[in-house]
């Protein structure tokens, strides 16, 4: 079966054209690459959200057996709305040596390589399985990978180890922190701001947590450990978004923000929020009950992400240096998909063309050489995968 090829840097332009802002469906995406690997005569899976406007896709070429590589990537960006652009974000413009638009780093070129390189797969004569999995609402909490895993662990035949093709300059990343994002409201009572007595104070409240959770992020500063190599060397916390009440002399009567726990590897953010909720019963919520009888306090998971821990003698990591001939490792402290697929059992690392320093940013860019290692390592990858297992 003859299907459309493209070059790396085709498949790169053809997927930044898509407008995939998380706030929006990617399924004419989703739909493109499906319709590409079909017209090749690759098996494809979909998973979706539950409203039916997102969609995971995973593909499986070589034979239908165990030891297989998952080449792991999102097809979600980040918003250009509010930034200085020097060209359209979702048309690819190659200015001195770089690939601007918007997903060239983060990172849409490294499921554009691997889409590319399709029929070069195919025509190696594949011994161990590789698949493809693209992924929705990673930039928003890493919603649609775990779904995609429970479908792939559930039909397929267990993959060995997985690659995360997020942007390390093909360095291999063995470790990353984790992202868990909460939200906290507080309903107090209105009343006229002459009258405190006579009301209870939702943005008051929220300040208090607000300076508690600051201190929870002073407390993990000062005990970083000594061996930690992540920049920043430990737990860290952010409140990055509030809103409440109406005007400047009423008592607001709502409040909430939204804050997040960044841990390192092995660290439980169960007691960080434990902490918080004894600081809340005991201080805060008897301060705003004494004229506010009703009033309430809740805090709610918005998305949860699991670090991705150094693996002993890790299958993945040992893989990727023998591809790659890289005797050292990188640490990571954004998160992604990675985590998840560890956590459900798989060997996995990070590591994928383009810098990280380019990602949400406006001229966002992927340096020609970073597309050129991408393509000689998944290259590697295939022949690799082409031997005798």
């Amino acid at each position: 079966m003859t299907g459309t090829r493209y070059s790396p840097e085709d498949m790169i332009a053809r997927l930044v054209a898509f407008d995939t802002t998380s706030s929006r469906s990617n399924l004419p995406l989703i739909d493109f690459v499906e319709d590409y690997l079909h017209g090749h005569g690759v098996i494809c899976r979909r998973t979706g959200d539950d409203q039916g406007t997102k969609a995971n896709l995973l593909a499986s070429l070589g034979p239908p057996g165990p030891g297989g590589i998952v080449l792991s990537g999102h097809t979600d960006v980040v918003p250009v709305a509010g930034q200085a652009w020097d060209s359209d974000p979702f048309q690819v413009v190659e200015r001195d040596g770089r690939l601007y638009g918007r997903g060239t780093a983060d990172m849409k070129s490294f499921l554009a390589i691997a889409l590319a390189l399709v029929p070069e797969f195919l025509a190696a004569g594949l011994r161990r399985p590789l698949h493809l999995a693209l992924s929705y609402d990673e930039e928003v909490g890493c919603f649609g990978a775990p779904r995609m895993i429970a479908d792939l662990k559930a039909a397929l035949p267990a993959p060995a180890m997985v690659i995360v093709g997020e942007p390390t300059s093909m360095e291999i990343a063995t470790a990353h922190k984790g992202c868990y994002v909460y939200r906290t409201r507080i309903t107090g009572k209105e009343a006229h701001s002459a009258q405190p007595h006579l009301g209870g104070n939702a943005v008051l409240a929220a300040a208090e947590m607000i300076h508690f959770i600051a201190g929870l992020a002073e407390e993990a500063r000062t005990q970083a450990p000594a061996d930690s190599l992540f920049v920043p060397p430990y737990t860290t916390f952010n409140v990055g978004h509030i809103e409440g009440g109406t005007a400047h002399n009423i008592i607001p009567r709502d409040c909430a923000f939204v804050w997040q726990i960044r841990p390192l590897p092995g660290e439980d953010t169960a007691g960080a929020l434990v902490r918080l909720e004894a600081f809340t019963q005991d201080r805060v919520l008897p301060k705003l009950r004494e004229f506010a009888p009703q009033a309430t306090i809740s805090t709610e998971t918005l998305a949860g992400v699991p670090a991705l821990a150094p693996e002993t003698d890790g299958a993945a990591e040992a893989l990727v240096r023998h591809l790659s001939g890289a005797n050292t490792s990188a640490i990571l402290s954004f998160a992604s998909e990675g985590g998840q697929f560890q956590e459900a059992g798989f060997s996995t690392v990070v590591c994928g063309p383009g810098s990280i320093d380019q990602a949400h940013q406006p001229n966002e860019f992927i340096a020609r050489d970073q597309v050129e290692a991408g393509v000689a390592f998944l290259r590697r990858l295939g022949r690799w995968a082409a031997e005798e297992a």
